[in-house]
């Protein structure tokens, strides 16, 4: 549980996480809109495919970040936030080694391969267990198994979520470099538990 791996794009759950406290605090609202810079819409697939200058509301970015993993909100959300997705990658890293994520480093908001940015499975743990606690309210975003934006219909990347009672979430996550990685949240019978497979 504690060998270092590449998080792909379980990254966006630290992206989200951030995004749930800035709404909690109340400095952005689910309302709000949220800007595409140029480097945000021309971030790789899988993306929402906004053009620069274009928005959508913090809700869509929300649900494009969970459901769909789009690396161009996954942009533009840190630009909203910090100005730049390096300043947001700093807050991350320091925001997981508040939570006691001892072993991750983040280097940008999407988990676009990076040699740099690792995490543990066991990290990635208690991060899942934070959203869940920390934004009870939020949480179910990432049991969805789809959601529509602009007369489309985008289906979540989470197979188990279709084929697995009780699964509620949370978020997949692939590259090249990192292999298949999931981590899984399972309610049954009034218990909760989280799993972590990665590589």
């Amino acid at each position: 549980g504690y060998k270092k791996r590449y998080p792909a794009s379980l990254t966006k759950m630290m992206t989200l996480y951030i995004l749930f406290e800035e709404i909690k605090k109340g400095s952005i609202k689910k309302t709000d809109l949220i800007y595409f810079s140029r480097n945000a819409s021309n971030k790789q697939p899988s993306k929402l495919g906004i053009p620069s200058g274009g928005s959508i509301s913090v809700d869509t970015a929300i649900k494009s970040l969970a459901i769909k993993s789009a690396n161009d909100v996954a942009t533009a959300v840190a630009e909203h936030i910090s100005k730049t997705e390096v300043l947001f990658s700093n807050k991350m890293s320091v925001t997981a080694k508040k939570l006691g994520m001892q072993n991750t480093v983040f280097k940008n908001a999407s988990g676009l391969p990076n040699s740099k940015q690792v995490t543990t499975p066991y990290d990635m743990v208690i991060l899942g267990l934070r959203i869940k606690n920390d934004f009870p309210n939020e949480y179910y975003v990432f049991g969805l198994k789809s959601f529509s934006y602009n007369n489309k219909k985008y289906n979540s990347h989470n197979k188990l979520l279709f084929s697995y009672e009780g699964a509620n979430g949370i978020k997949t996550g692939f590259t090249n470099a990192s292999g298949f990685n999931v981590v899984t949240s399972i309610e049954k019978d009034n218990k909760h538990a989280i799993a972590v497979v990665m590589g």
